[in-house]
């Protein structure tokens, strides 16, 4: 894979004229969410109990009124209303569902003992079809911030790997990823954006597990930062990580100790992504790369798409190491089809 073509991605996206367009558009006749009513919602639920109906009123009209709202704004502005209801639970990122995924070449080495179960002992253990999804929450922890763009959140990802059509093994739920994680948000104010036309910084602490014993325990921790811009409607992501030194074992199956030292020559320092909204479709790319000789790394594409209500279609593309924490340094291939329920825009 030449990762070359991959970072040449955002540069043919800012290139274009009609990304623009489409952003104007988005941002005149929004389908997704009347901004006047969503202002309302933030300030009867989370707002100041002191200012009158003609304050209001008036703070929810000029958002209408300037029309220039970015996709950022707008999530932020959807997340304001979930975060102050206790009905409701946030989306951090996508919650989607693939029934129905193909991978080329499943990494079977981690299951060899499941081929004594098999009538078959020249077969491979794992199906090619397996189920993956994902689901991913957030709360807000702290909020008083003199800027109220500003806050601290726990976040909670979970994504599995189920062999649902392989009954010759039980159908057993292959691998699961959780990832719990804390982290610090702030939306930059208009003059000190840096690049772009909306920016966000975060700050984080995330620990990822997969929750099994040895030998296929697999486990790291990382503070990281995340660089978060938007640009005639692209929104793109820089997320540098340092991983947190563990002790190494003193024998390989003890639970004490780094369970995957050699991690970061196939998941890397960072991952790169973009998304972009056009009418009701999102598409969007992820990319890691180790940068160095032997070139490991990953690449993810996303497109989701409507179908009827609050479900929309999704397909997922994804190539390289480190789809899972099992599968950190297996070359891995899937191609999904599902529903996502939570879009990142």
């Amino acid at each position: 894979m030449n990762w070359r073509y991959i970072f040449m991605i955002p540069a043919l996206y800012l290139s274009s004229g009609l990304a623009q367009e489409s952003i104007d558009r988005e941002n005149e006749q929004d389908s997704g969410i009347d901004l006047v009513k969503q202002c309302v919602l933030n300030e009867v639920i989370a707002g100041d109990e002191k200012q009158t109906i003609a304050e209001l009123k008036e703070k929810c009209t000029a958002l209408e009124e300037s029309k220039q709202l970015s996709f950022l704004d707008k999530r932020m502005a959807r997340e304001k209303v979930s975060g102050k209801n206790r009905n409701v639970i946030t989306p951090h990122r996508r919650n989607y569902i693939l029934p129905v995924s193909y991978v080329s070449h499943p990494n079977a080495r981690p299951f060899d003992g499941f081929d004594e179960l098999s009538d078959d002992d020249s077969g491979e253990p794992l199906d090619n079809l397996e189920a993956k999804y994902q689901l991913s929450i957030k709360v807000p922890l702290y909020d008083g911030f003199d800027d109220e763009d500003q806050g601290v959140f726990f976040g909670f990802t979970l994504q599995s790997y189920w062999q649902v059509y392989n009954k010759d093994i039980s159908s057993p739920f292959r691998e699961t990823n959780y990832e719990p994680e804390i982290f610090w948000v702030n939306f930059l104010d208009s003059e000190n954006v840096l690049w772009g036309d909306e920016m966000a910084i975060v700050l984080g602490f995330s620990h990822q597990s997969n929750g099994r014993s040895q030998p296929n325990s697999r486990s790291w921790n990382r503070i990281y930062a995340d660089f978060i811009w938007e640009n005639r409607g692209f929104v793109f992501s820089f997320k540098p990580w340092y991983r947190i030194p563990e002790d190494e074992k003193t024998e390989s199956l003890s639970a004490d100790g780094d369970d995957n030292p050699d991690i970061y020559k196939y998941m890397g320092y960072f991952e790169f992504s973009g998304a972009y909204r056009m009418a009701q479709h999102e598409f969007s790319f992820m990319a890691r790369n180790n940068l160095n000789s032997e070139n490991r790394g990953a690449i993810q594409l996303d497109w989701s798409f409507p179908l009827w209500g609050r479900v929309r279609g999704y397909a997922q593309y994804f190539n390289g190491y480190g789809e899972s924490l099992i599968d950190y340094n297996a070359d891995i291939e899937r191609i999904g089809l599902g529903i996502v329920l939570t879009d990142l825009l």
